[in-house]
């Protein structure tokens, strides 16, 4: 072999060692960077489930929403077979006792909603049995602008459910009282 070979194949060994050291450092920079996506996406999902915000919207409970005025009562027939009421804050009963449409911003909207059970001391009337959800309804054109300014908000036991369940919130007040600014309760007088 001449010198030119002998160097030749010295570059090209050494360029291979160099390429298998550069492609080791790539593969384990990616398997590092994929182990911090996995840790972050662990830890946005645990965050998820801990947080006391819907998730896709980041609505939340309201503090001292039980003490809102009364807007209107509910019974939802089989399946769900519960008794609702719908409570709305200042600007929400504002909206409704001035007939504003679409409401403002501000208004919020909260829905509690029990078991419908028969009252045992009283057999013809039917009372609250066990707490089922808490959803809430946010105006807020600019922030939720894709859903008619409406942010929504569905829990049980104080969480909010999962993404799946909010995915369907705005699709349902759509498709049944786009016209009325999405929602569904009129002030019962």
């Amino acid at each position: 072999m001449n010198r030119s070979n002998t160097t030749r194949h010295a570059c090209l060994a050494s360029c291979q060692g160099t390429l298998a050291k550069l492609t080791g450092l790539g593969l384990l920079a990616l398997a590092a960077a994929a182990g911090v996506f996995a840790a972050t996406s662990s830890a946005a999902e645990e965050a998820a489930k801990t947080s006391d915000a819907s998730p896709l919207y980041g609505v939340t409970i309201p503090k001292g929403y039980r003490q809102w005025q009364l807007i209107a009562p509910a019974i939802e027939a089989e399946p769900l077979n519960e008794l609702r009421v719908v409570l709305g804050n200042a600007k929400a009963i504002q909206a409704y006792d001035q007939g504003t449409l679409p409401f403002p911003d501000g208004t919020i909207l909260t829905k509690l909603a029990w078991k419908h059970v028969q009252s045992p001391e009283f057999a013809p009337a039917s009372i609250p049995g066990a707490a089922t959800t808490v959803q809430v309804m946010v105006k807020d054109s600019k922030k939720y602008a894709a859903t008619g300014g409406w942010g929504f908000g569905r829990f049980i036991d104080g969480k909010p459910v999962d993404l799946a369940q909010h995915q369907t919130c705005f699709a349902c007040h759509q498709a049944l009282v786009k016209n009325h600014d999405y929602v569904f309760t009129r002030l019962a007088r």
